[in-house]
């Protein structure tokens, strides 16, 4: 068998023109490159149109162990005194308990118990944040909704969130 050139294909295109890409397209794409480039420069370097989010110092910060019960009840316990502050039924609970089925998940996932405690932490902007200590994952959870991080934010109470 011969090579490629002897298939009849490359000896169709000599004296052929190669396909190219227009220099419209060309110089246009080079633009908007050099544009992008140019906007990101000028945002970091004046700070305009940069979107920074400062969090500020912690206000409020509480160790929580949250896990699932044998008969599927969600139990909040603050890690330092071993108290439970706070007990959801198996249909209750929301976004707290939507939010330990994706942490049981990550903590399957990387091989650490799941009774490691995990950190609540309300900072000065009024963010909420939950972070896990065994992963090492956190999520911000006002991007969830103001009422779905008020859930969380009721656990740093003395008295903990709603029972029941």
């Amino acid at each position: 068998m011969g090579s490629a050139s002897h298939l009849g294909y490359f000896s169709d295109r000599k004296g052929k023109t190669p396909n190219h890409l227009p220099k419209g397209v060309f110089f246009g794409l080079a633009g908007l490159i050099a544009f992008t480039a140019g906007a990101i420069v000028f945002g970091q370097v004046t700070g305009l149109g940069v979107v920074k989010q400062e969090l500020g110092a912690p206000v409020s910060i509480r160790d929580l162990m949250i896990t699932r019960n044998a008969s599927g009840h969600v139990v909040v316990t603050d890690a330092a005194t071993r108290e439970d502050i706070a007990l959801y039924a198996p249909e209750a609970g929301g976004f707290v308990s939507g939010s330990l089925r994706a942490f049981e998940r990550m903590r399957q996932v990387s091989n650490v118990p799941f009774d490691a405690p995990y950190r609540l932490i309300k900072w000065e902007s009024s963010a909420v944040s939950l972070s896990d200590t065994g992963t090492g994952e956190r999520i911000f959870l006002d991007a969830f909704g103001r009422d779905n991080a008020a859930a969380f934010e009721a656990l740093l109470a003395p008295q903990g969130g709603n029972s029941q």
